[in-house]
């Protein structure tokens, strides 16, 4: 079964925001194995510029997971077998770093379902937004569906 191409430009967001502690951001940077002082320590934060500390730069994944379960993907009528699936990419980039007393809220959206062979292409884009309004950076993951494009089954 082919994805659903109506999907195409849905937009979606996280109920409720997420706040960034310090706490949260060590056990990242611990769970990735990363020793950056930035990561753990306030003095080495701010004497590299940063009001606090900064989190690793794969952190966005915690902040975007806030809008998963809004994601069209999760609905039958999607067509996503996850059977199928595999993880093709995953993307971001920043204005700032996110950093300790961030509140996030993300908006996501379905930027293209497309053909890959025999494979679908699914790629979603997210905003990480803080309190004011400003875009942090932004998440770009693809999923690929293996085998399920029109005509390749």
């Amino acid at each position: 079964m082919a994805i659903n191409r109506d999907y195409i430009g849905f937009e979606f967001a996280s109920d409720e925001a997420y706040e960034v502690t310090r706490g949260k951001i060590r056990e990242f940077a611990d769970a990735i194995g990363d020793p950056n002082p930035a990561y753990r320590d306030r003095a080495a934060a701010r004497a590299l510029g940063h009001p606090d500390v900064i989190a690793p730069p794969t952190f966005g994944i915690v902040a975007t997971g806030a809008a998963s379960e809004k994601n069209p993907i999760l609905r039958p009528d999607f067509g996503l077998n996850y059977r199928m699936v595999v993880h093709g990419e995953q993307k971001f980039s920043y204005r700032r770093p996110i950093r300790a007393g961030d509140v996030l809220s993300t908006k996501g959206r379905i930027v293209e379902i497309r053909d890959a062979g025999r494979n679908e292409l699914v790629r979603i884009e997210t905003d990480i937004v803080d309190v004011h309004g400003d875009v942090v950076g932004t998440a770009v993951n693809t999923i690929i569906s293996r085998g399920t494009a029109e005509g390749g089954q």
